[in-house]
């Protein structure tokens, strides 16, 4: 079989753990539903066979990337991620690079170091601006993390890390979105992701006090759409991640997530025991595809279980396919679609994501076609 040119891989080394109680964490409540909550921190064993694993599924000069999450991934130490990346360095026909989404709370002298030297694009977990923030993201003992997480901030610049905002956007988050634009720009944020808030699986949606609605999430969309084009247009750009996929789309460029390509299957999840799981948002029992050291990853990739979910992601609700925005949202993420009051499949946030488009569609054919003639005139 045809070795592959590109891999990447979601890594939990710390399973759901986690040194903060953030009240809305999805992973959280995923880890609820499944037969084993927890799974403990990644041995050395399983990195080291999950490397090997990858290697042989690549060909020479492929790229693998590496993407750490949680639960909360410092809390498996930094003598896990120094080992990782030794054991990388015996495969140097192999190019490895390495993200890390975190709450930022652990950080300190030494992992800024780690992540420098090693050129780690580090995601800080942080909504906006402290009230804000601290309403959601509280320690063990119930206090806010914000105050920490912008020292550990400033350690990340010290040392010339490079790293990017996510944004959970709740109902709270939609009340102040000029203010939690621009306070992310002030703490020096240039690279921006704004990701809607989950309900508990199961759950009505709308029902908990963090809940986001279409309708808030909508014009949260269209302020931040705002201040984006206006920073655009005075020549101080500001990536917004989920504009920077329309863009890409409008200019005939493959998007950066899943979501906005409407294709599932880009990477594969390993939870703390190796066990392989087709998104992050799936990390259930009924779609646990093997475990490393058990079954390759091309064996994983090809599984039935996995090309039943990718398939599964290619099935547009009905409204999707007559829509006018179809070639712009491709239908959305998988996990927002669900029964609507007629009991039809239905994105959750299409009304958001119909209101956007009507809202923005003009600027952002703008910003494309801008776009495009600078790609052509270099």
């Amino acid at each position: 079989m045809e070795k592959l040119r590109q891999l990447s891989f979601l890594i939990k080394p710390a399973s759901s753990l986690c040194n903060l109680r953030c009240r809305y964490c999805f992973y959280e409540d995923e880890s609820e539903n499944r037969s084993q909550k927890c799974y403990g921190i990644m041995s050395a064993e399983t990195a080291d066979r999950l490397i090997a694993s990858a290697v042989d599924a690549t060909c020479d000069g492929a790229m693998i990337s590496v993407g750490f999450q949680g639960g909360e991934p410092t809390v498996a130490g930094l003598d896990y991620f120094r080992h990782f990346i030794e054991e990388e360095k015996k495969y140097p026909s192999r190019r490895f690079t390495h993200s890390i989404q975190t709450n930022g709370y652990a950080l300190d002298e030494d992992w800024a170091t780690f992540l420098a030297e090693n050129n780690f694009l580090v995601g800080i977990s942080v909504d906006g601006y402290k009230d804000l923030h601290d309403l959601h993201r509280l320690t063990p003992s119930g206090e806010g993390s914000f105050g920490r997480i912008a020292y550990n901030l400033e350690l990340l610049k010290k040392h010339k890390v490079e790293f990017n905002a996510l944004c959970v956007v709740t109902r709270q988050c939609t009340e102040r979105p000029h203010r939690v634009y621009n306070r992310l720009k002030a703490m020096g944020f240039e690279y921006l992701q704004f990701i809607a808030c989950l309900d508990p699986i199961g759950a009505e949606r709308g029902k908990q006090s963090y809940s986001l609605s279409p309708e808030d999430y909508g014009r949260f969309l269209c302020a931040t759409f705002d201040d984006w084009y206006k920073d655009w247009k005075e020549g101080h750009f500001t990536s917004v991640r989920q504009f920077d996929d329309y863009i890409h789309i409008l200019t005939g460029v493959l998007p950066s997530s899943c979501a906005a390509l409407g294709k599932c299957g880009s990477y594969l999840v390993v939870e703390a025991d190796g066990s392989l799981y087709p998104c992050d948002f799936y990390v259930l029992d009924e779609w646990n595809i093997g475990k490393i050291g058990e079954v390759s990853v091309i064996q994983a990739i090809n599984s039935e279980k996995a090309k039943s979910f990718r398939s599964d992601s290619g099935r547009l609700p009905e409204q999707c396919k007559t829509c006018s925005w179809l070639p712009i949202c491709h239908g959305g993420c998988k996990k927002d679609i669900s029964l609507n009051d007629a009991g039809k499949p239905e994105n959750y946030f299409c009304p958001a994501y119909r209101f956007f488009f009507e809202y923005a569609s003009e600027r952002l054919m703008e910003v494309a076609r801008a776009e495009y003639q600078a790609m052509h005139r270099q």
